[in-house]
């Protein structure tokens, strides 16, 4: 044992900084090691990327079977409410949630006339969130599969990775959104591929987010 204070004091130093570079070290070998394997994913085409993609859900449109006036609105945007809660009253007709949800957009023009099957109060169902993107039917559609696993980022919190699993792939274009190829000038169609992940695990997720996809193939 070192009797000099200040010679022990160097070595415990010493001794500190090693194994501060070692833990850094090792995180380092980590991060290259993750950025190798997904280099060598996209290069042995065994992962496809899909560059526009977004947070969605399906809509519930909330609307009054028959015309009336907008008598009473129960409901604010932002409000997340169960299933079978009263949000407007058209008419003598009370509109009420079919199913738990959060309140996306309302309708306040108390007064106004409302036609039948006019959409009142528009809500979602956070459970159903699920990642859509849009591929051309060149880049890697083929490859794709339901259940391929996925993960993905989020424009909104920079490089976190999520995951997921391709939960369906849709069996028509998206025709409106037609690419041409400008060397021989034909059509290239997009096809939407939707990724399923757990919305209770990821809470800062909201629909619209813009997202970027990779999903890894056989």
């Amino acid at each position: 044992m070192n009797s000099n204070p200040a010679a022990q004091k160097v070595e415990e130093l010493t001794a500190e900084l090693k194994h501060r570079l070692m833990v850094f070290g090792g995180i380092g070998l980590l991060i290259l090691g993750a950025g190798l394997i997904a280099a060598y994913l996209v290069y042995s085409g065994r992962q496809v990327a899909i560059d526009t993609a977004a947070v969605s859900a399906p809509l519930v449109n909330l609307a009054p079977t028959a015309p009336g006036r907008l008598n009473a609105v129960y409901a604010n945007e932002g409000d997340t409410l169960p299933a079978n809660t009263p949000v407007a009253l058209v008419g003598t007709e009370v509109l009420k949630t079919k199913s738990a949800g959060l309140i996306v957009q309302v309708n306040d023009a108390i007064g106004a006339q409302v036609a039948a099957g006019t959409p009142v109060v528009t809500m979602l169902d956070p459970g159903t969130l699920r990642v859509m993107g849009k591929i051309d039917e060149n880049k890697g559609l083929s490859k794709i599969a339901v259940g391929d696993p996925a993960t993905f980022t989020i424009d909104a919190f920079g490089s976190k990775t999520y995951h997921g699993v391709v939960d369906e792939i849709s069996p028509t274009s998206a025709r409106t959104d037609v690419v041409f190829d400008i060397s021989d000038q034909r059509p290239t169609n997009q096809f939407e591929v939707y990724v399923r992940f757990d919305p209770s695990a990821c809470p800062e997720l909201k629909n619209g987010m813009s997202a970027r996809i990779w999903v890894q193939t056989p």
